[in-house]
Parts: structure tokens; C-alpha cells; sequence
């Protein structure tokens, strides 16, 4: 069988766009499905337990994966899925639902979206992939809109809720790039990569909610159909989706995509009877073409390259590459 991150012999790499549609629509449903996360959270599960609601939406979801897919880690991919497992879900979660319950939902949101900022200040680091000036500046404008969006003139902070915002944004840019730096075992697809993180994050979160939290007292049929969404749609499919996405496509094209985590809990509001404002409308705008132009490799959409030469003619010399490449490897 191929693996999920092999090229098939002969394709050419897109070389102006960061990806195929196909590719960021699907991996773009991951952070859509989060966007509900504010609200379920809010709205149905009981409050003062983020553990207990981490837990419940990683380690159900693992260890079903687990009996399907049937493969455990091998070799060094024991303490790479763990530290991505921690990175993902085990600090991740809770910090995302303490963060919730503490602050407004516009501040949190505001919080995670500058997770893109902290990829591309991390991928200098870890990849050695040093971002354009123009990229960043979409980041920018990429929390600019969303804070335009979900700030409110009433938006109180919690010194907690922050540190846990901030917290849960930067393990979740970690977890991004050493998804990309560390890649896949051969022959292992993202249900498994998500499979192993889930019942990782869930098994670390499993003592610390007995120690700190408990169990709620009171867990009624809203809270049990909040955490079956959050555990499989905005858990398994979603975490699959995302770690097929950063697999195929370039960092700095999939960091952008949790901007629309809080555009989707924006649309909700409206669907549920809120009104956007002229501003919150603008800021709308703003944050969904800094995603959209983070999927392109140049701004300059010219179809030429930085050297001046048209991109097909690049495109036809990195097949020439390839091809000259796998005739060696014959020989």
C-alpha cells in the first residue's frame, strides 16, 4: 500500500498555489469544526471542569481509533507521538476549555488566532523556514480582522483565562510544526497519527481529572450529545483531517486555516440571531482573505517567478529533476 505522503511518480508539485483545493477544503474542516467549541461549551457542557471535557473528547476518541487501525507505535515514534500527543491534546485541550469558560468568547478566539504568528515565528527555528514579509503581514491582519470580528466593547479579561489562552495557542503552534518537522512513519495515514495523539492526551488527562476535577455531578443529555460532538467531529475526523492537511501542505499555508475557528463561531451567532456590525463585517472580510492568501506561494500572481522566469517553466525543470533522480535510482 502507498502511503498517504507519497508523490505519485511524474506529479509535479504546485508551484502557485500552496496546495490542491481538494487538500485546504478538507483540512479547512478541521478548525471549522473547532469554531463550535465556544459554544457547546458555553451552551451544554457543565461548567468548572475543562479536564473532565478535554478528557472526554480525546481518550473515547483514541482508543476507538486504536481498535480500528490496530497499529501501535514503533522505535522512536513511542516518545515523538507522546510529546505530540501532549503538544495536541493533553495540554492543549484543557487550557482551550479553561480559556472558554474564563474569558468571552471573542478574547479567546482573538487568543488563538495568532497561532499562525507563533508557527511562523517557530518554523524559523525548527524548519528552517524563514517567512516572507508578506505573509507575516497577512498574519497580522489575519488578528486584526478576527478581533475586529469577536472584540466587543464589554470584553473583560481574566489574567487565567489569558495565560491559559495564550498557553493552549502556543502548544498547539509547537505541535504544528513538529507535525510537519517529524512527518509520518512509512505506511502510517493521519487516522492512525491522530488515533496514537488522542489516547496519548486522553491517558495524561485521565489521573489529573480524578486528582483536580471529578466527575460532574450532574451530566445531562445536552452535555452527552456536546462532548459525542466534540470527541468525534471536532475530535477523531477533525484531528485526522488537520494531520492529513499539514502533511501535504506547506506550514505557513496551513496555520492560516484556524482563523476559521472564530468566523465559524461568528457565523453560528448569526444563525442563532445576532447581527454583525459594519466593523465586525470589515474584520470578516479581513480575516478570511488573510486565509485565502496564505494558500498562495507569492503574492505576485504575475504567473513569473522572483527570477523572472514563468512559473511552467519552473514547473517543467523541477519534473526534469524528479525524472532524472528516479533514473538514477533505477541504475
Amino acid at each position: 500500500m502507498r502511503s498517504l505522503t507519497e508523490r505519485p511518480p511524474g506529479r509535479a508539485r504546485t508551484s502557485y498555489v500552496a496546495g490542491p483545493v481538494a487538500t485546504v477544503a478538507l483540512t479547512a474542516l478541521a478548525p471549522a469544526s473547532w469554531g463550535t467549541t465556544y459554544a457547546v461549551t458555553t451552551e451544554l457542557l457543565p461548567p468548572g471542569h475543562p479536564m473532565f471535557a478535554g478528557l472526554m473528547r480525546a481518550l473515547p476518541a483514541g482508543l476507538l481509533a486504536l481498535s480500528i487501525i490496530r497499529v501501535l507505535p514503533r522505535g522512536d515514534w513511542w516518545w515523538k507521538a507522546a510529546v505530540l500527543g501532549v503538544l495536541n491534546i493533553g495540554a492543549f485541550f484543557p487550557l482551550l476549555f479553561l480559556a472558554a469558560e474564563r474569558l468571552p468568547g471573542g478574547v479567546a478566539a482573538t487568543l488563538g488566532a495568532a497561532q499562525p504568528l507563533l508557527v511562523a515565528a517557530l518554523a524559523i527555528v525548527v524548519l528552517r523556514d524563514r517567512p516572507k514579509a508578506w505573509r507575516l503581514a497577512w498574519g497580522v491582519i489575519g488578528v486584526v480582522g478576527v478581533g475586529f470580528v469577536v472584540l466587543g466593547p464589554g470584553a473583560r479579561l481574566d489574567v487565567v483565562g489569558v495565560l491559559a489562552g495564550l498557553g493552549g495557542t502556543a502548544t498547539m503552534a509547537g505541535g504544528v510544526v513538529l507535525t510537519k518537522r517529524w512527518g509520518r512513519p512509512p505506511g502510517v495515514g493521519p487516522l492512525t497519527l491522530a488515533g496514537w495523539q488522542l489516547t496519548v492526551g486522553g491517558l495524561l488527562l485521565l489521573p489529573l481529572t480524578l486528582a483536580f476535577e471529578g466527575v460532574p455531578q450532574r451530566i445531562d443529555a445536552g452535555a452527552v450529545g456536546g462532548y459525542l460532538w466534540l470527541g468525534s467531529m471536532g475530535g477523531l475526523i477533525a484531528y485526522t483531517l488537520w494531520f492529513r492537511g499539514i502533511g501535504r501542505l506547506p506550514v505557513g499555508a496551513s496555520a492560516p486555516l484556524v482563523l476559521l475557528s472564530p468566523l465559524v463561531a461568528a457565523v453560528v451567532g448569526v444563525v442563532l440571531g445576532e447581527s454583525l456590525s459594519p466593523l465586525q463585517t470589515l474584520g470578516f472580510v479581513l480575516a478570511l482573505a488573510a486565509l485565502l492568501a496564505a494558500q498562495f506561494n507569492s503574492p505576485n500572481l504575475s504567473g513569473r517567478t522572483a527570477r523572472g522566469r514563468p512559473a511552467a517553466e519552473r514547473m517543467r525543470e523541477e519534473r526534469m529533476r524528479e525524472e532524472q533522480m528516479r533514473g538514477r535510482q533505477v541504475r
